[in-house]
C-alpha cells in the first residue's frame, strides 16, 4: 500500500519535487496521447515546461546523494535539462517541429522516467512511499 508519509516528512524541497514530477509525469503523457498543434497543446506544453523547469530548479537544492562534496549527476542532469527546455521551446517558436518534437521526446523518457525510475531505489524516498521499507 502506498504510504505519503514518508514524502510528506522529508526535507524541503523533496516534497515539492516529488509532485511537480508526478504532475509533469502525468501532463507528459497526456501531451505525447494528445494531438499535436493548436492552442490546448501550445498552453498545456508551456505548464509541462513550467513543471519541467520547477522539478530541475528544486532538484539542484535536494544533497541527498552526494558524490562531489553536495554534488551528483542529478545535478548535472538538472542543468541540461534546464537548457533541453530552452532549446525545445526556442525550435517550436521558429517552427522547427521536429526538433522540438525530438527534445520533448527525449526529456520526457530520459529526464522524467528513466530519472524517476531511480527514485524507487532502496533507501529513498520514493522507495518507502512504495513499498514502506
Amino acid at each position: 500500500m502506498i504510504n505519503p508519509a514518508p514524502l510528506l516528512d522529508a526535507a524541503p524541497p523533496i516534497p515539492f519535487h516529488a509532485l511537480a514530477a508526478l504532475a509533469a509525469a502525468g501532463l507528459g503523457a497526456v501531451q505525447l496521447w494528445r494531438p499535436k498543434g493548436g492552442r490546448m497543446h501550445r498552453q498545456l506544453g508551456y505548464l509541462w515546461v513550467a513543471l519541467m523547469a520547477s522539478v530541475a530548479i528544486s532538484g539542484l537544492f535536494i544533497h541527498e546523494l552526494r558524490i562531489v562534496g553536495a554534488f551528483s549527476p542529478i545535478h548535472l542532469l538538472s542543468l541540461f535539462t534546464l537548457a533541453s527546455l530552452w532549446i525545445a521551446v526556442s525550435r517550436a517558436r521558429r517552427r522547427d517541429i521536429a526538433d522540438h518534437r525530438r527534445v520533448m521526446i527525449l526529456l520526457f523518457w530520459l529526464a522524467l522516467v528513466l530519472t524517476g525510475i531511480f527514485t524507487f531505489w532502496p533507501g529513498r524516498v520514493m522507495h518507502m512511499v512504495l513499498f514502506g521499507v
